[in-house]
């Protein structure tokens, strides 16, 4: 189990094991959600659907007339 504290500005430093276990880099978003029971679950968010905008190039353009058999 990896703990660390909590400072007066309420800063932590994530353990190593964590960060290594989640992929975080520095710039990597981490969110945060407490469920009703007071649990606490930690995601790494390194994408949006945003970011993925223009990540394929084709080239061309194709109309929907031609994609329809």
């Amino acid at each position: 189990m990896a703990a660390s504290t909590v400072t007066s500005k309420g800063r932590t430093t994530v353990p190593a094991q964590v960060r290594a276990a989640l992929h975080v880099e520095p710039g990597t978003r981490l969110e945060w959600h407490v469920t009703p029971d007071g649990d606490v679950i930690v995601r790494a968010k390194t994408l949006s659907t945003l970011d993925l905008a223009g990540a394929v190039k084709t080239g061309k353009h194709v109309d929907i007339e031609d994609m329809n058999p």
